[in-house]
């Protein structure tokens, strides 16, 4: 049986050191500036009216605070129980941390080698975040096929199918993304819809682990701009096919990438 949800991913919002171009990853522990205040409202609002089935973040303070800006103007999730994990932190700069990003690129330049796979002492390599990255991903597959399995969602065609409307609505590429499966007389519902917010870097090697291992396709109208990397606040959705007992790995397909309209309203209020 084909089990299938969507995966909203979206990055925290601006900090002081953002904007100064310091270095935070996990041993800087910056909060959300005034601005990243009002990107986490501002993509709250965008998203209020999405039917969120699970929510985690990174438990780091600026992913935090924005995934409470976010789920403080939701219509449906706004006491839904935040699940912090470890494993979507951002990646680990090492002696990096609290330096400028100019620091680190001379210090990549000393060693041969240039930003981003530069890996400055103590700090993470690519593969390793993208190990994490996987880790997360694959628990998340196993914990709404479990989830799934136990609820008979399937049977149960009104959630699935609300869940589905509450993303259509919003993304204009979604439309023809979930047409697309639903054309399949075999193909269910979404059985979740999950929440991500987590940091830059993380999510770069996320949405390169979905493009480059599992193949995931993206929309014909998504630019190379937008493959870069976020912006405060960027939301990218997926969805996610995948099959009890399988050894195929499950299938990915992009219906946004770090979309950003929801900023327009941030420069108006400032």
């Amino acid at each position: 049986m084909m089990t299938r949800f969507a995966l909203t991913v979206v990055r925290h919002g601006e900090t002081r050191f953002n904007k100064e171009k310091i270095i935070q990853g996990q041993g800087v522990d910056e909060p959300l500036s005034e601005t990243g205040f009002k990107q986490a409202a501002a993509a709250g609002v965008f998203l209020t009216n999405v039917q969120f089935t699970h929510v985690f973040s990174s438990d780091l303070t600026r992913t935090k605070q924005t995934t409470c800006g976010i789920l403080e103007k939701s219509k449906f999730c706004k006491d839904m129980t935040v699940k912090y994990d470890s494993r979507l932190r951002e990646r680990k700069y090492g002696v990096a941390e609290g330096r400028a990003l100019g620091e680190m690129r001379a210090m990549a330049k000393a060693a041969g080698e240039e930003c981003p796979v530069f890996t400055p002492s103590g700090g993470e390599t690519l593969d390793e975040v993208k190990m994490r990255g996987k880790d997360f991903f694959e628990f998340l597959c196993q914990l709404i096929l479990k989830e799934t399995g136990q609820k008979g969602q399937f049977s149960q065609g009104a959630p699935s199918n609300s869940l589905e409307t509450s993303l259509a609505k919003i993304f204009p590429l979604g439309k023809h993304c979930f047409s697309e499966f639903n054309s399949d007389s075999g193909a269910p519902g979404l059985a979740a819809s999950v929440l991500v917010v987590s940091h830059g870097a993380y999510m770069r090697s996320l949405f390169g682990y979905f493009l480059t291992d599992l193949k995931c396709s993206l929309p014909a109208s998504l630019s190379k701009s937008e493959l870069s990397a976020s912006p405060n606040t960027g939301i990218s959705v997926f969805i996610v096919n995948f099959e009890k007992g399988r050894e195929a790995q499950p299938t990915v397909q992009c219906v946004c990438m770090n979309l950003q309209e929801h900023l327009n309203r941030v420069t108006e209020m400032c």
